[in-house]
């Protein structure tokens, strides 16, 4: 997402989306249209009722298409280990690696929230690291709100974010990073378990998220925690009664092949499409018909 040139500041905060009367006998209230997404309008989305839409992005052009798409907001998650750096998790990649990419989003986008992960050992040590960490995608990356992984034990860290400006959201149920405590890619919650992740997620409510991410989660246990609480909760393989829904890009729109998660849908096949296109370009070439005449000065 752009950064605001210096030359002309933006507000400091963007007006709830007021609801615009119209004339008597002229049609319904239509509300005003949102120009930058604010956290706070997220919750305010809650509030009514109204579900939103959130994907990752790692460079310019995908990020400008989905801002243009109406994505309210942008992730440039650790998964940018896997679907960028080509490493098998997301655990390699580093805060150096991330920055730029979050930078590239937060430069290409003019309406969606853009929220940087912070990637795995750079938070989780103390408060402070997580300060220093986060302070870093807000000043160098021009990211508007930063997430993290964990649930009560990461009270401490939203806590501190929250006071010293840096908007967090959470994520909870299957959290990535701690595949290998967690014992691999499992469903996150059952059982007995229900009462813990409501605990966590109103523990980081009360430390000062705005919203919370839910991944593999039981739909039912999702929906008692989106109820219990007053800000967001984002599912990714949590069910339809989460406030929004997130889905890595190159699943959800079909640049990565092979076997998906359950939860993912494929809208398009960006690889099929690519994959023809560049066969056609390489038969141009080799016959000897790419460029014409056209193409040359």
């Amino acid at each position: 997402m752009s950064q605001t040139p210096a030359s002309s500041p933006e507000p400091s905060a963007d007006p709830a989306p007021a609801e615009t009367v119209a004339p008597y006998g002229t049609g319904p209230v239509v509300p005003k249209p949102i120009k930058r997404i604010r956290t706070h309008h997220l919750r305010e989305m809650k509030q009514r009722g109204e579900r939103f839409a959130m994907l990752t992005a790692y460079e310019q052009y995908a990020a400008a298409t989905f801002d243009e798409a109406g994505i309210e907001v942008l992730l440039v998650g650790d998964s940018a280990s896997n679907n960028v750096y080509a490493n098998e998790t997301s655990l390699p990649v580093t805060v150096d690696e991330l920055i730029p990419l979050t930078r590239a989003v937060a430069r290409s986008v003019s309406r969606a929230l853009v929220v940087a992960d912070l990637p795995f050992g750079s938070y989780q040590a103390s408060a402070e690291q997580a300060f220093h960490t986060a302070v870093r995608f807000m000043k160098e990356a021009g990211a508007h709100s930063v997430k993290l992984e964990g649930g009560t034990a990461m009270v401490p860290q939203v806590e501190l974010l929250t006071r010293g400006g840096i908007p967090v959201m959470a994520h909870i149920g299957f959290t990535p990073q701690s595949e290998h405590t967690l014992g691999g890619y499992r469903v996150q919650g059952r059982g007995d378990d229900a009462a813990r992740m409501i605990e966590e997620a109103q523990a980081l409510e009360a430390a000062g998220a705005f919203a919370i991410v839910m991944e593999m989660v039981p739909g039912d246990v999702a929906a008692q925690v989106t109820a219990a609480l007053a800000i967001p909760t984002i599912g990714i393989g949590a069910g339809v009664h989460c406030d929004g829904q997130v889905l890595v890009w190159q699943d959800a729109f079909g640049l990565r092949t092979g076997r998906m998660a359950t939860f993912v849908k494929r809208y398009a096949d960006v690889h099929g499409v690519l994959l023809k296109a560049a066969r056609d370009y390489a038969a141009d070439v080799k016959a000897g018909t790419f460029p014409g005449p056209e193409h040359t000065f």
